[in-house]
């Protein structure tokens, strides 16, 4: 894809094939591919230098949380990416995106927010101090 091994995982251990339909959350360590679809959520064990790529054919219905994520399919879902997330001409995001640092070339669509995650750390925060009152006490709903 792009970074040509700027990702520190470059090995792929498991490959969701063309034909393959999966429903339901997947965690994994190393490296993932996506040729196929996935509705559920797709997550990297924590401390894991995980990638996910996602290619042309595939696309993922759920949230992604990976250190690397490489996109070149479509996913409805907001993307974490902590620390590189590519963009291939043919990506198409529908949901935000937080992310360290980004490659996205000429063609990628991101429908949603893209969200640095040191903005993103910071708008969570002073959410979390609208919804609390200067008391402690939650508001009531």
């Amino acid at each position: 894809m792009l970074g040509k091994g700027k990702s520190k995982v470059n090995n792929i251990d498991t490959l969701i094939s063309a034909n393959v339909e999966v429903a339901g959350d997947i965690h994994f360590s190393g490296g993932i591919q996506v040729d196929g679809k996935v509705r559920g959520n797709i997550e990297a064990d924590t401390g894991a230098k995980g990638l996910l790529r996602i290619s042309e054919h595939g696309a993922v219905k759920g949230e992604i949380h990976a250190p690397y994520v490489e996109i070149n399919g479509h996913v409805e879902g907001d993307v974490y990416a902590a620390e590189h997330l590519e963009l291939s001409p043919n990506a198409c995001i529908t949901g935000n995106v937080y992310y360290s640092s980004i490659e996205m070339l000429r063609g990628a669509q991101v429908n949603g927010s893209l969200l640095h995650k040191e903005d993103a750390a910071l708008a969570q925060q002073s959410r979390g101090e609208r919804d609390m009152p200067d008391n402690g006490e939650a508001l009531a709903p």
